[in-house]
Order: C-alpha cells, then structure tokens, then sequence
C-alpha cells in the first residue's frame, strides 16, 4: 500500500457523523478530517449546529428518532463512504419509566437502524464503512440505565447483524465500545474522589478515556488497514473489561 494511503487513507472520502457537534462525537469527526475525510456531522439542536458551524464544522440539525429528518438528511447527500452513529442519550434513574425507556431505546438504537438503513444505497455505492458508537453497558448490566444498556447490547447485536447483512454491499460495519471517557457527561464522575477511584484501580491502564482515544479507534475501522474487519465490537476502555 503506498505511503500517501496511510498519511490520507480517507482522501477523497465523504464522512457523516451523527452527535458529532460535541464530546466523543466531535472527536471522531475530527479524526475522519485529519485523516483526509470531507466530514458532516449533525447535532440534535440549533444551538449545537450554530455552535459547531462556529467552530469551523460542516453541521445540520437531525434528531435520529425522527424517520422523516433522517431519510430527508441522508437523501440530500451525493455520496457517503463513512457513517459513525454517535447520537445518543442517557437518562439515570428515570429509564425505569416505560416512555423515558422507550424513548432512550428509540435514539440510541432505532436511530441506529434508521440512519443505518437510509444510508446503505449511498455506501454500498463504493463498498463504504459504518462504524456504531456501543458502550461498556453492552457487556454489563446498568442498574440505573436499563434503557441505555438494553439500547447499547442491542447496537452490538444490530452491528453484528448488519455486518453479515451488508457484506454483500461491500460495507463493512463495526462498533466501537467506549469505556469511562473523560467528557462533560461525565464530569460528576471525575470530580467524585472515591467513585473516579473506583473506575481507575479496575482500569488496568490507571487513566480515563479521552475522546481522541475513541476517534482512533473509529478511523482505524474506516480505513483499508481495517478492510477484512467487519462484525467487530472494538472496546476502547484502558483494560477495564478483561479486569
């Protein structure tokens, strides 16, 4: 493979990274750039949009659960070779309530499908990568997100279906498993002494997460050097799942 392929290997790629305005999102769609990429990311309000569009990013507003906002986002696009599902949410202790429930499961995993969905003709176009944003809560159980964690076990087993579904579209389609990642949703975390305590004596590599780890990860799987990896849930989590 010549060397300009790994300097760029996404030259001349078109990227579109939902939730992408901020956090763990924004760092992917970053990652995807850096590596040659032309990116769009999407944001679920006009706040986030304005503030990304600020900060220099190609962004529109999509809220995943909306089927109609997705189909119209993706059809407007001439092409796509990389999707990253990032858009999600979480709601602690209140998923237990069926509607808070359903509505987690409806972003983080229908939203997945449906972006999924409306974007494989697009991808297939040119043999083209997804990559969806799983969770260590796909392994574990979540006392107080049974929504989140039904959701992110469920975007595991939709990534592994997808995967065999797809092959013969060409795309391949992955996930990434974050762990405990440094980002404002988790920033009660950090500054609790003995809960941050906790998570780093389990966390073999002593650290949290930042969300540039993520983002290499994510580019890796969209790139040729990945290109016989498909199915896969790649957790990015400092050790903290096999301790």
């Amino acid at each position: 493979m010549p060397g300009d392929t790994f300097a760029q290997p996404l030259a001349n790629r078109f990227a579109f990274v939902t939730g992408g305005t901020s956090g763990i999102g924004l760092a992917i769609a970053r990652g995807l750039a850096a590596a040659g990429a032309t990116v769009r990311v999407s944001g679920l309000t006009d706040h986030e949009v304005a503030a990304a569009t600020t900060a220099g990013e190609d962004a529109v507003r999509l809220d995943v659960a909306d089927g109609d906002a997705v189909e119209a986002v993706i059809g407007r696009l001439n092409r796509l070779d990389v999707l990253v599902n990032c858009a999600g949410m979480i709601r602690r202790g209140a998923e237990h309530e069926a509607d808070v429930f359903e509505q987690v499961v409806g972003v983080n995993l229908v939203g997945t499908m449906r972006c999924c969905t409306f974007a494989r003709p697009l991808l297939a176009r040119d043999g083209g990568s997804i990559v969806n944003i799983a969770s260590m809560l796909s392994f574990f159980g979540g006392g107080l997100v049974p929504g989140y964690s039904a959701s992110k076990g469920g975007v595991a087993q939709l990534t592994r279906s997808l995967a065999i579904a797809y092959a013969a579209d060409r795309i391949r389609v992955n996930a990434v498993a974050p762990g405990w990642i440094a980002t404002p949703l988790t920033e009660a975390l950090q500054a609790d002494e003995a809960r941050s305590r906790a998570i780093l004596d389990r966390t073999p590599l002593q650290r949290w997460g930042k969300p540039d780890d993520i983002a290499g990860a994510c580019v890796f799987l969209c790139t040729p050097a990945a290109a016989f990896i498909t199915g896969a849930i790649l957790p990015v989590d400092g050790g903290y799942l096999c301790a």
